[in-house]
Order: structure tokens, then C-alpha cells, then sequence
């Protein structure tokens, strides 16, 4: 494993782990609704599940979907209908405050580790790049090195979006903005599905 090799690696996993996403877009979210304190188990879930998805993947699930892509259709209109649902309720939630009830919760660790498994940019991230950081003559070593590098650019990555929801929900005064952004949210939670249904 060379100098080069791990160059390009983290630098792959930084880049993707930051990009919008279904999981960026819900963390920040969370954020503005619920603030930094009740986000922590969703961003802990994340943290679990998405590297282990990724070592999972990489001990062969993947060539799973290689052998019956149908099985990879079906997970992607799956993940569809879910991330549309998710998104419909970003969309009509509203900041927490002590004096009315919350509609809606922060997700939890457990929702958000197995949303991973749904999630289908998570999907095309884990095989891509289990397959272009492969090593041919220890494979294993190759898979602990990706799952490594998502671990570190996940904290990262998650950190950033988290707090700059909370740094949004601190700037904003006037609840009809939370309206605005969350429907800005829901939109683009809606708009990362194109890339997954057209892959």
C-alpha cells in the first residue's frame, strides 16, 4: 500500500463523504429542526452504519447485485419510495421550541444505520469504490483501507453538516424561513434520487 495509493484514497472519501446527499441533506436537517444535542444519535447511526455497509459490501455482498442486477432495481425504486416519504416529512416539520409540541423526531441511531441500506447513493458509493481501491493480492487490506478513510472523512463530513444546521436554526428568527429551508431540503433530498434512478 504506497503513499500514492492512500493519497488518492482519502481524497476520494473526503470528496464523496462531503457531497450532498441523502444522509448530508437529513443531518443538516436535523440541525435546523432539532438542533446539535438530538441530532447525535442520527449522526452516530451514520458513523456505524455506513462503514459497515461499506465492509460488508466489501466482503462480497456486492458481487451479489453484479449476479442479479433485478435485486439492485428493486433496492433502488425501494429506496425511492422511502427517500420521497423522508422527504415529505422534511418538509413539514418545524423547529423544536419548549413552548408547542414537535411534530416529528430526530431519527434515531438505530433508524439511521439501517437507512444506509436504502440509502442508494450509499450503495453506489460503497461498490464503486470497494472496486477502484481494490488490491489485487490482499483484497481484505484493500477493503480495510476504504472502510478506514470513510470512518475518518464520516466524522469529519458529518460534524460539518450537523453544525451548520444548528448554525442556520441560530440565525434564524422568523419560523416561516424554517418552512422555506425545509421545503429547499426536501427538494433536494428529492433532486439526489435522479442520479441513483438513472445510474
Amino acid at each position: 500500500m504506497t503513499t500514492d495509493y492512500l493519497i488518492a484514497l482519502f481524497t476520494f472519501c473526503f470528496v464523496l463523504a462531503f457531497t450532498p446527499g441523502p444522509n448530508n441533506i437529513m443531518l443538516m436537517a436535523s440541525g435546523i429542526n432539532f438542533g446539535v444535542r438530538r441530532t447525535l444519535p442520527h449522526a452516530a447511526g451514520i458513523q456505524f452504519g455506513w462503514p459497515l455497509m461499506v465492509l460488508v459490501v466489501g466482503l462480497g455482498l456486492g458481487q451479489f447485485f453484479v449476479a442479479v442486477p433485478q435485486a439492485l432495481t428493486i433496492l433502488k425504486y425501494a429506496s425511492a419510495a422511502y427517500m420521497l416519504w423522508l422527504a415529505w416529512k422534511i418538509a413539514l416539520s418545524r423547529p423544536a421550541s419548549g413552548s408547542e409540541t414537535q411534530r416529528g423526531e430526530p431519527m434515531t441511531f438505530l433508524q439511521a444505520a439501517l437507512f444506509q441500506w436504502v440509502n442508494g447513493k450509499a450503495w453506489t458509493m460503497a461498490v464503486s469504490t470497494v472496486a477502484a481501491f481494490a488490491i489485487a493480492d490482499n483484497p481484505m487490506l484493500g477493503v480495510l483501507a476504504v472502510v478506514a478513510c470513510y470512518f475518518v472523512a464520516g466524522l469529519f463530513s458529518i460534524s460539518a453538516w450537523v453544525l451548520f444546521g444548528a448554525g442556520l436554526r441560530a440565525v434564524l428568527t422568523d419560523p416561516r424561513w424554517y418552512r422555506v429551508i425545509n421545503i429547499m431540503l426536501a427538494l433536494s433530498l428529492v433532486a439526489s434520487l435522479w442520479p441513483m434512478l438513472n445510474h
